[in-house]
């Protein structure tokens, strides 16, 4: 076959095509574990971060076995409840909370954490997930045993704006949600809201937006209160 015909480059190119498609192929397949203990450690990370664990991560030798390490001594119980806030069969873990969302709320499966402290307290951990600016925005927020006060929150964003939306990771925004309240002195659910323009000192229910990041404040504050609507009959039932 003539090298410099058109039919020898045009084999040539579907040969190397094919060649780098089936080597692509084969590392996507051979990388895909890794991928998902990845994501795995990365979920476990946060929620062991609402209730303010793992705080010896960077300085871990080995931050896997260190993180399923403090997974296993705290985080131990997980269910799956229903909005009426009933435990249902289903693994928590593996829920994937952005269908559940797309679903309505009474057949939605709400995943919660239990986590056992050192001083013999209780901490619950419920995942979050809502829109921001640019995309999704998700967490952890974790109540103490009254069902009511924040202990914890961590939240993570896909694509917010640097310096504004983008802040809802850093640990001066998510640090405030501590000791907040879900709940009214009536009972009523009215979750935490982010105030633009701060919140006031003695604003159990607020904390303070982020300067320039109005709609990602916002978000979060929606993101609040429709996951906490959600998981509204769980928190009241198991109320002490």
């Amino acid at each position: 076959m003539d090298r410099n015909g058109n039919k020898y480059t045009f084999i040539f190119a579907i040969a190397m095509v094919l060649l780098v498609a089936t080597l692509l192929s084969i590392a996507a397949i051979s990388l895909k574990p890794f991928q998902a203990k990845n994501i795995e450690i990365e979920k476990k990370t946060q929620i062991l971060i609402s209730v303010a664990k793992a705080q010896n991560t960077a300085q871990a030798d080995n931050k896997n076995k260190y993180i399923e390490t403090e997974y296993n001594k705290y985080i131990t119980k997980s269910f799956v409840v229903n909005s009426a806030g009933d435990i249902i069969d289903g693994n928590a873990f593996n829920i994937d909370l952005a269908k559940e969302n797309a679903k309505p709320v009474n057949e939605r499966q709400l995943p919660v954490y239990e986590c056992a402290d050192d001083d013999g307290s209780v901490k619950y951990v419920l995942p979050v997930r809502g829109k921001g600016l640019w995309g999704p925005i998700w967490g952890y927020v974790s109540v103490e045993d009254d069902m009511n006060t924040v202990y914890g929150a961590i939240f993570d964003h896909k694509g917010e704006t640097p310096g504004l939306g983008a802040e809802i990771n850093q640990s001066w925004f998510q640090a405030p949600f501590k000791g907040k309240k879900l709940f009214d002195e009536s009972g009523k659910l009215v979750s935490v809201k982010v105030v633009k323009g701060g919140a006031a000192t003695n604003d159990i229910h607020g904390v303070d937006a982020i300067s320039g990041g109005t709609i990602t404040s916002d978000g979060v504050t929606y993101m609040l209160r429709d996951c906490m609507s959600a998981y509204e009959k769980f928190l009241s039932k198991s109320k002490k």
